[in-house]
């Protein structure tokens, strides 16, 4: 090859290198302007977490200048690891989590660290520890749904009766006070007395089966009421009380999602709205103004709200 032939390849190449993005060394293409926020779900198969990242792409639709990626963690943390890492390959400037457990969330924080990465968790509360370590929290407090649930569920026995709980999962911090919040209500009752409460998972057909084997072999009705830590169990409560023949059976839950508020006054009596479109859509904000570098509260809580029937056609417009 003649000279002039070789400086023709390295002109071309050096204006391929122009236009080209840069891979090689993990950045993504030029942002300009862009704020990018990764989105890491705790799992998209579960209803609410839906509504999370509903949340936050209805704040993107609203920004011109910000670019998402969410990724579903299908309920594994070390998933949800893998994924922090490839969001901090494609250059997010922040990214807000939905964390499957708080004990894998150390690492994540490093890693966001690391790469200077601002870090909003949205949902599950982390362990104490890690609080000052993360840009802000924003989630609804827990107990406050637990203890709304099981007042509503206490006058409607008159303060008389026997209750079996569904726990979402124990491990989980939502799930342990939203079941404190039951507890402290029901305590303060004589009459009332805590049967059984088992481990739904979160799961509508985990909750079903619970449900009926507790009313299958209560001969003599003597569950007067199934409270829930979310609606999906409370759903399958209702389906196990329809197949046993208890229509007196009350049956409560927790986050008043579309599909829930549809069974209210058909089977399912009362729950409790968690707004997750609004915490998805206040992480994204929060996200994106601490990729700014403006100052947000660290902690920052959704208020939950009682939902009764008189209300279902209300709450069912805040999904529309």
């Amino acid at each position: 090859m003649d000279k002039k032939g070789y400086r023709l390849i390295v002109l071309g190449l050096l204006i391929l290198g122009m236009v080209l993005p840069v891979w090689a060394n993990g950045e993504s293409e030029s942002k300009d302007d862009q704020i990018i926020i990764g989105g890491i779900m705790y799992d998209l198969s579960n209803k609410f977490h839906v509504y999370i990242e509903e949340g936050m792409r209805q704040f993107e639709a609203e920004h011109d200048d910000v670019t998402m990626y969410i990724t579903d963690g299908k309920g594994d943390p070390n998933l949800q690891i893998n994924q922090v890492e490839t969001l901090i390959t494609r250059g997010a400037d922040a990214i807000v989590m939905v964390p499957v457990e708080p004990a894998t969330l150390r690492q994540v924080i490093d890693k966001c660290e690391e790469a200077d990465i601002e870090l909003v968790i949205a949902n599950l509360l982390p362990n104490e520890e890690d609080i000052d370590r993360i840009g802000a929290y924003v989630g609804s407090e827990s107990i406050a749904a637990g203890l709304m649930q099981a007042e509503w569920v206490a006058e409607a026995l008159g303060g008389e009766g026997e209750v079996a709980i569904l726990i979402g999962d124990m491990g989980l911090e939502v799930a342990r006070m939203r079941t404190q919040g039951n507890k402290d209500v029901f305590d303060r009752y004589p009459g009332i007395t805590i049967v059984s409460e088992l481990e739904g998972k979160w799961d509508r057909a985990k909750a079903l089966a619970i449900a009926e084997n507790w009313l299958t072999a209560d001969i003599n009705n003597k569950i007067d009421a199934i409270v829930c830590n979310n609606d999906e169990m409370a759903i399958g409560a209702y389906f196990a009380s329809e197949q046993v023949g208890r229509d007196d059976l009350i049956i409560a839950g927790i986050d008043a999602t579309p599909v829930a508020l549809e069974y209210l006054g058909e089977g399912l009596d009362v729950t409790v709205f968690q707004s997750g479109n609004g915490q998805g859509y206040s992480s994204a904000e929060i996200a994106y103004k601490l990729a700014k570098g403006i100052s947000v509260e660290r902690m920052n809580w959704i208020p939950f709200e009682l939902v009764t029937p008189d209300k279902k056609s209300e709450y069912l417009a805040k999904w529309q």
